[in-house]
């Protein structure tokens, strides 16, 4: 009796030592196919010929099963875990993206891709096909024979539909942005408005110069002497500060001897006549003042409209790169959500069949709901910032355009700085910015009102010239209406104190001086913001290289975490710290990336690239 039950005894102890040896527990790796998400095979351990490696050494009482793990899953990878009848059901949510990319295998346009340890969030579009496989053990081949399970593994291989999949929309860029700005952004269309308000001013100022019609009916039908007097006639000023004028009367009645000129021959008299300045109003007047500031008004409206265009392109820069790091944030969230929850899967099935404690499970569903929290509020966060992208993004009728989630194209490649030359740009600066412009106006507009106001100091000298011819039978006896008429006179008017001139030539010497010294300080702060811009540019380069080594580190770190978690050799703690920190990682390139595209904005804008009449080149 005690010999048939010694070699059952022999085997019990053997499957123990098996079980309580260190580094022997379940382990699982992923594999990952062409757009497919990876999958755990787990498989409990099981005697094997091939041995099983623990801590850098053979274990030959290690036991595995993969030939079981080969049948189960065609051409994927897998380690010792549960047997493959525990396979997860076919309901199992599909991870995508969930491996490590090499930088190799990156789009050409994305700067770095933003990998963490078991996944990898692209700075632009994920690349579709087939990408590489990534694990903690070594590729098998695809097995041919069927899986020898009570119920089917689930397949890692993509089943093509009946249908065509619909055709993906087109990444946005900021050029699309930008295009819609100078397009339809509302504040430009209103600025724009600018134009037609001073060219309004302009001709209004030009009606001071209209031909005037002037008319008069004078009759005195009661009386001792009854008189009828009526007339028109026509007044046009001139440029050079007189005016042309003439016009017909004819006077009928009885008349008083001292208004005897006021009657006329029976056609009438025809009258014309100049008035030239000879002192004050010769080479400049009010009229021609308010005309000339309003021309100067005019050209006014062109660095306003500039200014709010540099201003709306700056804007809508800002609000593009929040929006593409919001969408980058919300990558990184829902792939770090991915890991935990693929954990949870092959966590609940170790503690299942005894090789886990239950606490284990609890703590990885704990990081699974703090990182649910954190893809809702990246979700939030990336939905505000395309409603306020909208704002500057249109379409061709004006209305704002909501851009999707699947547009979100990433960060372009960092282009190099040392193109940029930071002393050509900052004369191009003063020569460019609306800001001097605008000031050079306002002290042309002074300028004019000096030397309107130097005008008034002058006396007002005017000389008139006219003649007169009546037509018609005679009324006088005397004949004295038929003659032509002609008469030259100067007229004399000048204040004595002349103050308001003087105090209008004080008022306007302060306003030039004061538009001076903005104007300084205007040029100074130009040229301050291009360095600063240039600063910023500079310093956020570095912080993207130093952020984009910082975040392969962490990547290394938590690959390796990971694998020593399958190993046996490390615990969940250490696995979500290092996966915290390739996060924290890679947001502070995200950070980074945002700040550069941000200093090119900001420089874009020192340095007035924006132009109406021409569109720049992002």
């Amino acid at each position: 009796m005690f010999r048939v039950r010694l070699p059952l005894l022999m085997l019990l102890m053997s499957l123990s030592a098996t079980i309580s040896l260190p580094g022997c527990r379940p382990t699982g790796a992923f594999a990952r196919r062409t757009g497919d998400a990876p999958e755990y095979a787990p498989e409990i351990p099981a005697a094997s010929s091939r041995p099983a490696r623990v801590s850098g050494r053979e274990n030959p009482l290690a036991a595995t099963a993969w030939e079981q793990s080969e049948d189960a899953v065609s051409g994927g990878i897998v380690a010792a875990g549960p047997p493959a009848t525990a396979a997860l059901p076919a309901s199992q949510p599909i991870l995508r993206q969930a491996t490590l990319e090499s930088k190799d295998s990156r789009p050409a346009s994305a700067t770095s891709p933003f990998q963490l340890a078991g996944f990898a969030t692209n700075a632009g579009t994920e690349p579709a096909g087939s990408g590489p496989v990534t694990a903690g053990t070594e590729q098998t081949e695809p097995s041919q024979e069927p899986a020898e399970s009570s119920e089917p593994a689930l397949s890692l291989q993509t089943t093509p539909t009946e249908t065509a999949p619909a055709p993906q929309p087109e990444p946005l860029n900021l050029d699309n942005v930008i295009t819609s700005v100078y397009r339809s952004y509302p504040m430009l269309l209103a600025a724009l408005q600018n134009r037609n308000l001073a060219f309004g001013q302009q001709v209004g100022a030009s009606g001071a110069f209209d031909t005037k019609l002037k008319g008069a009916s004078e009759n005195g039908a009661l009386g001792f002497y009854q008189t009828y007097r009526q007339s028109i006639g026509l007044v046009q000023p001139t440029y050079w500060g007189g005016e042309v004028f003439g016009g017909y009367r004819i006077g009928r009645g009885d008349y008083q001897p001292w208004y005897q000129e006021r009657q006329t021959n029976d056609g009438g008299e025809f009258k014309a006549g100049v008035q030239v300045p000879l002192a004050r109003n010769r080479n400049i007047d009010d009229r021609r003042a308010e005309l000339w500031k309003a021309g100067l008004e005019r050209q006014l409206a062109e660095p306003d409209i500039q200014a709010q265009l540099i201003s709306a392109v700056q804007d809508g820069s800002y609000a593009w790169w929040d929006w593409v790091a919001a969408g980058e944030y919300h990558r990184i969230a829902v792939r770090i959500l991915a890991l935990a929850e693929e954990r949870t899967s092959r966590i609940k099935s170790q503690v299942d069949v005894g090789f886990l404690d239950p606490p284990e499970l609890t703590d990885n569903l704990r990081l699974v709901a703090i990182r649910q929290a954190k893809v809702a509020d990246t979700r939030r966060k990336l939905q505000q910032t395309a409603a306020k992208l909208s704002i500057f993004l249109r379409d061709e009728s004006g209305n704002p355009v909501l851009p999707r989630e699947d547009q979100l194209p990433g960060f372009p490649a960092v282009p190099g700085i040392d193109t940029f030359s930071i002393e050509v740009d900052t004369q191009r600066a003063l020569e460019r910015r609306p800001e001097l412009r605008m000031l050079d106006l306002l002290s042309r507009q002074i300028r004019i009102d000096l030397s309107n106001a130097s005008n008034q100091l002058q006396p007002e000298l005017n000389a008139v010239l006219w003649g007169s011819q009546d037509v018609g039978e005679r009324t006088s006896k005397k004949g004295d209406k038929s003659p032509l008429e002609a008469e030259a006179s100067v007229f004399l008017d000048v204040p004595v104190e002349r103050r308001k001139a003087r105090g209008k030539i004080t008022e306007s010497q302060a306003k030039l001086a004061q538009l001076a010294a903005k104007r300084r300080l205007t040029a100074d702060k130009i040229t301050v913001d291009v360095q600063m811009a240039w600063a910023a540019i500079v310093s956020a380069y570095e912080q993207v290289s130093e952020t984009q080594a910082a975040l392969k580190f962490a990547e290394e770190l938590a690959e390796r975490e990971r694998q020593n978690l399958e190993a046996g050799a490390s615990d969940l703690l250490k696995v979500t710290l290092r996966e915290q920190y390739a996060v924290e990682s890679a947001e502070k390139q995200i950070d980074a990336l945002k700040l550069f595209h941000e200093a090119l904005a900001d420089y874009r804008a020192a340095i007035a690239q924006d132009q109406l009449n021409q569109q720049a080149a992002p």
